[in-house]
């Protein structure tokens, strides 16, 4: 039996097992198991996991996409651009290699979306923020970060107001507005969106964000992480069950 899993914390509203476990059944994909491994500290609980016989690859999840950087053996190009990891495939010598397919999914959802023309504020600054950032950059579309502490090279939420005229694209990569957290969203100046702006939410569940309600409020196309989680979800797989070379 081929053993593949999900670690992060917490796991509770998970679309990872079901969607994995759905496609063995749906592409009678025999002998493999996909399963949830709650895990706080990666320090003391992902020594163990790997220990288990048969585990093939993991996803990575919120905390964890950093954290387990340490415990790779190599880092796959989609990793070294990003800085951070979403996927583990285990190697034949039992070697560990980090990949990130965020980047992958992103970069598809969106050129699928719009291939319009603008800069980009991106909020947050965790793993996720990372894959998004790396995929702009190479789509030649400048951006800016956003976060609640002030950086050179960044804005705070403070600061965007008179700010969205000229960023038409708004990534939400934060956790904010994710279920049971359906009202709240990003504190942006909504009043400042338009017809000409979009907002794409990484979150996906609810369907529905708070972002993207109120960007709909005021004419602006709108577009949840779903789809970019089944592109990732995807070439997780493709990644599992490539050869084994580097």
């Amino acid at each position: 039996m081929r053993k593949f899993g999900l670690i992060g914390y917490p796991l509770t509203h998970s679309f990872s097992k079901k969607y994995f476990t759905d496609k063995f059944e749906r592409e009678s994909i025999a002998d493999c198991q996909y399963d949830l491994y709650e895990m706080a500290d990666v320090a003391e609980s992902l020594p163990t996991l790997l220990q288990m016989p048969d585990l093939c690859g993991l996803n990575v999840t919120i905390p964890h996409k950093q954290a387990v950087l340490p415990f790779l053996t190599r880092l796959n190009a989609s990793a070294e651009k990003v800085g951070a990891v979403n996927v583990v495939r285990v190697e034949a010598d039992k070697s560990l290699t980090g990949f990130n397919s965020d980047y992958f999914g992103f970069r598809q959802s969106l050129e699928e979306w719009t291939t319009e023309t603008f800069s980009a504020l991106v909020l947050g600054t965790g793993g996720a923020s990372r894959a998004v950032v790396a995929a702009l950059n190479d789509l030649g579309i400048a951006h800016k970060m956003v976060s609640r502490t002030k950086t050179a090279d960044n804005l705070t939420y403070d600061e965007l107001p008179g700010q969205l005229a000229q960023y038409k694209l708004i990534v939400n990569c934060s956790p904010v507005g994710t279920y049971p957290h359906i009202d709240e969203a990003p504190a942006m100046p909504y009043n400042e969106l338009t017809a000409d702006h979009w907002l794409y939410d990484l979150v996906y569940n609810p369907a529905e964000t708070l972002f993207m309600r109120r960007g709909l409020e005021h004419g602006a196309h709108v577009l949840n992480g779903h789809r970019m989680l089944i592109l990732q979800a995807e070439k997780a797989w493709e990644i599992w069950n490539s050869y084994r070379t580097l």
